[in-house]
Order: C-alpha cells, then structure tokens, then sequence
C-alpha cells in the first residue's frame, strides 16, 4: 500500500539529504578558512593585510647651491680659493741653558747643557717652485723648519732669504702639484674693504676670520724698521704670524705679522705687511739673495716747532736732519745738520717713515733729487745714495 504525498511545489522534506548539505556546506566553508589563513600568513599581501610597518623619517634637504652663484654674505668662495695655499710652520732649535758651577746644583740636577724649543707660524705659497712668503721673526734661529699643507703633506723647508727690516722670510720646499696664491693689490685698499685673516692660531689647525680694513700706512710702532702695515680688526693670534690678509676673491694683500694685545690674544688690532713691500722682498732676495736698499747715512728726525726754532729752519712740514755721518753720501752732498728734507725724487716726505722708505726704494749708484729746506732758502741737492748696510741685530720686539 503506497503512501501519499502532498505535490506543494517544493522539494519533499527528507532528514537524511539535510544533513548531507549541512555536512557538505560546514566542509565548504572550514576549506575556505584554512586556505584564506594560509594566504594571508604566505601571502599577506594578495589579502591587503601586512605586518605592522615601522615609522619613517622623511629628511627635507635644501638644494644644492650653485657654484657659480655664492651665498650672498658668504666669503666661502674667497676661503676656497686662497686656504690650500696657506701652510703651517713648525721650527725647533737647540737652546743653551746656563750652567751652575755649584756642585750641589750639578749634583741635583745634572750637568745643565741645551734643551729642544719650538715655534709656530704660518707661511703663504706663492709660487709652484715651492716659495713660501712668512715672517723672519717666524723662522730666525731656526735649527729645522717643518711646513704642514692643508692637505696634510709634510716637507722640509729651507731658508732662502729673511730681510729682518720688513720682517719677512722667503722659505723653498720641494713637493709637486702645490697651490699657489693669487698675489692682489694692496695699494688699491681703502679703508672699510672688507678682508680675512688665514692662518694657524694656537695650534688649533687652520682658520678663517674676518674683518675689515681698519686703517692704512701705519708706522712707528716700533715694529720694524719699515713700517707701512694694514691694520685691520679680523682676529689674528699667535701662530697667525705669516698668514694671509685676503680680500673676498681670496687674492693676497698682506702677510699677517703683529697684533696690539695686552693679554696675548686678539683685541682686533691687527697688523699686516702689505704685498707690495713683501713683493719687493721677494724678488731682491730670489734674484740677489739679498734686499738691496738705498742708503745716505743721515739720523732723521720728526719735525717739532721747537727742533725747526733751535736750528733756525723756517719750514713746518718736512723731516729734520739731526745728524749727518762723515764721509757719506748726504755729507758728500751737501747736505747738514739742521736741514729739513722736504721731498726725495719729487715725493713729499712728511714723517721719518716717509722717508726712510723713499730712501730706501733708491737705487745705489744713482743720483737722486733731494728739495731741502735750509734756514729760509730752498735747495735742490743732487745725493748719490750707497748701499744701505745689512740690520745686524733685529730690533727688540
């Protein structure tokens, strides 16, 4: 006997395909989970889902400067150019220590003989042959003399030539491929130009400061002999000594030589010996061995109201003649105490500096025009001027 159903439209319920389908369905799904874990792990990517990312820096750099273009205020360009050719100078020598004819002092403390002294400077390259301008005061008296490049390259140094007068020395070394200064125009200075000072202060390794043109054509410092220094208010310090004075394209004006300072350190005066002077040295040392000066052997003096009215000269500007050696050329000329020499080749002489200088750019053996004053007459003096002696003794500084 066949049992009814009821034909509804819809699928005869049937517990056993239910469960089939559930079983089928629970399958499906637990496949689909493991493979999606599997991915994900494997994969993490193909999901959208990584590891957890770490925090990033991102640098902001300012564009590169071009360099054709300096910063404006900046003397970077004018360094670059003109510190490759400014050295460090180390000197040593031997310096004898007093004995003691103590024998209790001898017993002590030995037989006292010499001991080993250093010196710092600077120096300035200016030439490819290896010429080295720097101060005398730098390397007078020294047993060896060390130059240390910017690039670190050490060499030996020989004096070629010092001229105590100017203060100035003329070293040689023998490396290859050696930068060189641009020598400028110390006459073209004018105060307020802005300058840098280069050099090694201290020890401490090269430096750059700057400054500017505080005063020209200073003399009578007691110095030097010659004196016609730029001062200027950039720091210089010991271990300064033969550096570099450089205007902003880096070309030489001067060769840092003394400060004004009562603690030792920089107090912004500084003083420099213009390349013109140091110009003159170099090339009568390079080609004499020597800086050959015109001489006429007389003792000057700086005019004063009282000096002209104890001599009886009626003039209020010139230098006065206070002493005249026998047998020289002034004296073969003419010329007497109590004179006041007025101009030398047709340049004013205002000052004792003024004219040690013009007498000095004489040319021995040839005859130069002096104006003097002598009483109230005006004469034109025709001097011979010599040689002028070597200094045998360099000033006390």
């Amino acid at each position: 006997m066949r049992a009814k159903t009821r034909d509804n439209g819809f699928f005869p319920f049937c517990p056993t395909t239910m469960k089939r389908l559930w079983l089928l369905f629970s399958q499906a799904v637990t496949v689909c989970l493991a493979a999606y874990f599997v991915v994900a792990t494997l994969q993490p990517d193909w999901v959208g889902r990584g590891a957890p990312q770490r925090p990033t820096v991102t640098l902001l750099q300012a564009p590169a400067a071009e360099p054709e273009q300096p910063v404006a205020g900046s003397f970077s360009a004018a360094a670059r150019k003109a510190a490759p050719a400014v050295v460090s100078i180390t000197t040593s020598k031997e310096v004898r220590q007093p004995r003691s004819s103590d024998p209790w002092f001898r017993f002590f403390f030995g037989d006292q003989g010499t001991r080993s002294q250093t010196g710092l400077g600077s120096g300035v390259i200016i030439s490819h042959d290896g010429y080295i301008l720097t101060n005398n005061h730098v390397v007078e008296g020294a047993d060896e003399i060390e130059v240390t490049l910017s690039d670190s390259r050490r060499a030996s140094a020989s004096v070629i030539g010092t001229d105590p007068e100017t203060d100035l020395a003329i070293l040689k070394i023998t490396l290859d491929k050696l930068p060189v200064i641009t020598l400028g125009n110390s006459d073209q200075l004018s105060v307020g130009d802005q300058v840098l000072a280069i050099g090694n202060p201290f020890g401490v390794g090269q430096t750059v400061t700057s400054g500017i043109v505080s005063a020209l054509g200073r003399s009578e410092l007691g110095i030097n002999t010659f004196e016609n220094f730029i001062q200027t208010d950039a720091a210089i310090n010991p271990g300064n000594s033969g550096g570099a004075l450089v205007d902003v394209q880096g070309n030489l004006l001067g060769i840092n030589t003394a400060i004004y300072s009562r603690s030792g350190g920089s107090m912004g005066i500084g003083f420099a010996i213009p390349v013109a002077t140091a110009r003159l040295v170099l090339e009568g040392i390079v080609r004499d061995g020597q800086v050959t000066r015109g001489w006429i052997g007389v003792e000057p003096g700086e005019l004063s109201p009282e000096l002209a009215q104890t001599f009886g000269v009626h003039a209020s500007e010139g230098v006065i003649i206070t002493g005249v050696l026998q047998g020289g050329p002034a004296a073969q000329a003419g010329i007497r105490p109590g004179d006041v020499i007025m101009e030398v080749g047709g340049t004013p002489t205002q000052s004792v500096s003024q004219l040690l200088s013009a007498v000095a750019a004489l040319k021995p053996g040839h005859e130069a025009a002096f104006a003097v004053q002598r009483g109230d007459q005006r004469l034109d003096v025709t001097v011979v001027p010599g040689t002028r002696p070597p200094l045998r003794r360099r000033q006390q500084r």
